[in-house]
């Protein structure tokens, strides 16, 4: 199975980046902020930020996106797109 990823979210907001997804060919086009960061912002005591970083997860798919292949595209994603969370929102 051959899967390409094009996507063109990028410092400083990672998450708001445009996503397609071409599998065996076929070409699917995300909605907008369809990737949500497994990482966080948070602050201490003295209102410093820090942000972390974790693996991206897939809010909304197409509506015709196959359900058998959700898992392996959430791979290649989490394999070829650099984790959030940036901080970028805050």
């Amino acid at each position: 199975m051959n899967i390409v990823i094009n996507y063109n979210g990028e410092w400083p907001n990672l998450c708001s980046g445009k996503l397609g997804v071409i599998v065996d060919g076929r070409c699917w086009h995300f909605p907008e902020f369809c990737l949500q960061s497994g990482g966080e912002v948070t602050f201490d005591s003295d209102w410093n930020e820090y942000a972390s970083s974790g693996e991206w997860s897939v809010s909304e798919w197409p509506e015709d996106f196959p359900d058998e292949l959700k898992g392996v595209v959430l791979d290649k994603i989490n394999e070829e797109i650099s984790w959030g969370c940036c901080g970028g929102c805050v």
